[in-house]
């Protein structure tokens, strides 16, 4: 399985960006699917996670603020990130799975938020 993020960038506070994650190697339709962040110094944990029948669940840090989604279709899944705060600056992955990742990580893709 292969995983390729992208659509970070560096942003000022209050901006949104949108990530994409381009999946191969499987369906996505069959898999659970997430967004984890890893900030500087700290450990990756998952802030956004969606069940196969687009159930959806948010850590309390983002919950109000980004929005996970999937196109089947493209094999692809999306985080939308609104109101960016400099706590969001982190590599952002995404894997299969909605507690512990299902595969290898990819290499994610850098978001920097400025005061």
């Amino acid at each position: 399985v292969q995983l390729v993020e992208s659509g970070g960038g560096l942003v000022h506070t209050g901006s949104s960006l949108t990530l994409a994650c381009a999946v191969s190697g499987v369906s996505l339709r069959s898999y659970p699917m997430g967004w984890w962040r890893q900030g500087p110094g700290k450990e990756r944990t998952l802030v956004a996670r969606m069940s196969r029948s687009s159930g959806f669940d948010y850590s309390d840090s983002v919950k109000g603020r980004f929005t996970i989604s999937r196109d089947n279709t493209k094999n692809t899944i999306y985080l939308q990130m609104n109101n960016l705060k400099p706590n969001d600056t982190a590599i952002y992955y995404c894997n299969g799975g909605i507690t512990a990742p299902l595969w290898s990580w990819g290499q994610g893709t850098q978001v920097t938020v400025s005061s």
